[in-house]
């Protein structure tokens, strides 16, 4: 057991190690992000190895991918390193004016591109050298569990494969801290002068031919089981796997498709697009920022959290009729 292993004896440094392959998915990768051999990246899975009595990493043509025993244990190791960076970066305050630091969120490019325009404006003005990477989210196919549907989110979080991750429902894991931003619906979008917007009704959006956002293809989304409730279907003419890209299509095609109210509002005139309200009822969904509880003993992570949700809000305030 843990409490029976003497801590003095043991190299912690492994653990940064078991955290930089299981990231990178390839030792010579891992090597050159930690400054070490390829030799000297082996040698040292091997103490760990020995140490956890598992393989923990098994190659293939493209890299090492890790054993079951490492997916189970890359949660634990993340809080450790993280509770260890939280109490080291507590010697020096963070000061967004002077961070030159470079964080993950993740969301749907429907959220992500409404939320980041007034993030990145607050960044310019009080935090000129932090950077920001956005990942691509999307639920897990044939799952409407939202606990299920975003699982690998919470993976990802975990293992600090992101920092922040956009989602939408609140009722997260005991482990994580969710933080309120805005109520969203969808909005039914055609091209401009599309004969549909003549004439909004339900027998009318079953027969049109439909476009639906699916990162994996599956031709069935959320709108279908609502229509399902009322009987209905509808066709699936086309997937693709974001809503930038159904944007496009749809303003160059005869395709309807459902987006995100206000992501639909701030590319409407560009796209040459037309938003209507949907013929039925859509439901309403309140998205929420999601990181690990004990992420937040992260200074600068907790100080970007604060400041995404505030920008939500704010934003929020000023469309809200």
């Amino acid at each position: 057991m843990l409490n029976e292993i003497d801590l003095s004896r043991v190299d912690l440094n492994l653990l940064v190690l078991f955290d930089t392959v299981r990231e990178a998915g390839h030792v010579g990768r891992a090597a050159e992000q930690l400054h070490l051999s390829a030799s000297a990246v082996s040698h040292g899975l091997g103490r760990l190895r020995r140490l956890l009595n598992d393989p923990l990493f098994i190659r293939n043509p493209k890299g090492v991918v890790p054993t079951e025993r490492a997916m189970q244990l890359a949660g634990p190791i993340a809080d450790v390193l993280a509770r260890a960076r939280s109490v080291l970066a507590s010697a020096e305050p963070f000061d967004p004016a002077r961070s030159t630091r470079r964080f993950t969120i993740g969301a749907p490019d429907g959220i992500s591109a409404v939320l980041l325009p007034r993030l990145l404006d607050q960044l310019r003005d009080r935090a000129p050298g932090v950077d920001i990477g956005v990942r691509q989210l999307m639920p897990a196919p044939g799952e409407y569990a939202p606990e299920r549907a975003w699982r690998s989110a919470f993976t990802d979080l975990e293992t600090r494969a992101m920092d922040i991750a956009v989602l939408p429902f609140g009722e997260v894991p005991p482990r994580f801290h969710a933080g309120s931003l805005y109520e969203e619906d969808f909005v039914v979008v055609v091209a401009t002068g599309h004969p549909f917007a003549r004439s909004v009704t339900l027998d009318r959006f079953c027969e049109m031919r439909h476009l639906v956002v699916s990162g994996s293809g599956d031709a069935h989304g959320f709108v279908d089981q609502v229509l399902a409730e009322h009987g209905r279907e509808r066709r699936i003419a086309l997937t693709v796997p974001n809503f930038m890209f159904a944007l496009s299509i749809v303003a160059e095609t005869d395709l309807v498709c459902a987006l995100p109210r206000r992501f639909a509002a701030m590319h409407a005139a560009r796209f040459g697009i037309v938003n209507l309200e949907a013929p039925l009822p859509m439901g309403r969904f309140q998205l929420h920022a999601v990181t690990p509880k004990a992420a937040l003993m992260d200074a600068g992570l907790k100080w970007l959290f604060e400041l995404l949700c505030t920008c939500a809000k704010r934003r929020h305030a000023r469309r809200k009729p």
